[in-house]
């Protein structure tokens, strides 16, 4: 699905466009359209993109697209992309770089029953462990093998569907959950025992963040070598800039952005995607240097995780430290510093999430 952006009451559109142009790109998203792309979407729908003098397009993701390699192969003029698995296209070739860090923390965890007694990742030993795969498992594994755990003998792996059924059914003990959509199914689920929904009460959850083994996932990427013309550093600084305003427009209006999401055509539920706008917002939210500064200290903790935790296959994420070009704040810096003299608030320091009631399979 396509979304193009729309003309509302913008304002007049502005560099990097000319003669009254609004230059064309496209954005890869890594997935269909939910709560988790909610910037980009009311980048689109409240013209923050065309008054920066874009005209964008934001292409759905899908278990078959790799926005990387999208970006990469020059088929799109950004993407949105988990840290690790673009650092290993990358080394694979990728000649991609990261130019603005959205999502400040990992919303990955471990979910378990409460009663199942899972506390701390110590807890996993003996444990039907749930993983995805597919370069989701590096938080875990890293987790466990701090822990003094051998992932592929004290614990017992078992292939995750992307859903919750796995730990519904009691086929797995501690199963893997983004906070934003996964964990929020558990708690649309009714509880066959007393015919209400679960709670938050109902289970345990390991944050890798908390474990200090957490990774950092979704951010914008652009092509290293694109980001030596002059015109495109001018619309990479635009698009950076018109993203971090739909950004703090879901930050603001969390229920509005859900709706747009809905309106972009996603196929989940409206409480669902409220939630999940506002499990997104904790994760960007507050970002104390400015939403979408790459913090050096975070940036380095993925890396060491990619280069020094193995799988179950024996493999790492990376095998080098990734070479010089994989990050920047350069573009960044500039789009923050035009919105701070707008008087913008870009870190949101007083951000506060909302209560959200989830409904019966996310409706």
């Amino acid at each position: 699905m396509l979304v193009a952006c729309s003309t509302g009451t913008a304002p007049e559109a502005s560099e990097p466009g000319t003669d009254g142009e609004l230059t064309p790109v496209t954005l890869q998203l890594q997935w269909f359209a939910q709560g988790q792309f909610a910037g980009y979407y009311a980048a689109v729908d409240q013209g923050f993109y065309e008054a920066a003098g874009l005209d964008v397009t934001i292409a759905e993701g899908g278990a078959d697209i790799v926005p990387q390699t999208v970006l990469a192969d020059g088929a799109a003029d950004f993407a949105i992309a988990w840290v690790p698995k673009a650092l290993a296209s990358r080394e694979q070739g990728a000649m991609i770089t990261d130019v603005a860090q959205i999502f400040q923390r990992s919303g990955t965890l471990q979910v378990s029953f409460a009663d199942a007694g899972i506390d701390s990742v110590d807890d996993l030993a003996g444990k039907n462990v749930g993983s995805w795969g597919f370069g989701n498992e590096f938080e875990l594994f890293a987790a466990l093998t701090e822990a003094g755990l051998d992932p592929m003998s004290d614990v017992t792996l078992v292939q995750q569907a992307f859903d919750m059924s796995g730990l519904l059914s009691g086929d797995i003990d501690a199963a893997q959950a983004m906070t934003y959509n996964e964990y929020a199914q558990l708690l649309e689920t009714v509880d066959p025992e007393t015919g209400e929904l679960y709670t938050a009460e109902d289970f345990s959850a390991l944050d890798w963040n908390d474990a200090g083994t957490a990774m950092l996932q979704d951010a914008i990427w652009a092509s290293s070598d694109r980001l030596d013309d002059p015109e495109f550093q001018e619309t990479t600084v635009a698009f950076i800039k018109a993203s971090i305003e739909g950004w703090i427009y879901a930050r603001d209006n969390p229920e509005e952005a859900a709706q747009i999401v809905v309106d972009s055509g996603s196929q989940l539920g409206a409480s669902h995607q409220l939630w999940m706008v506002n499990e997104i917002n904790r994760l960007v939210w507050p970002s104390p240097d400015g939403i979408g500064i790459i913090d050096e200290g975070a940036w380095q903790q993925t890396v060491d995780i990619a280069m020094g935790t193995t799988n179950q296959d024996g493999a790492t994420v990376l095998t080098e430290e990734p070479s010089e070009g994989a990050w920047t704040n350069e573009f960044v810096e500039q789009a923050l510093a035009q919105l701070e003299e707008e008087g913008v608030d870009i870190t949101g320091a007083d951000f506060a999430p909302i209560e959200v009631e989830l409904q019966e399979g996310g409706q």
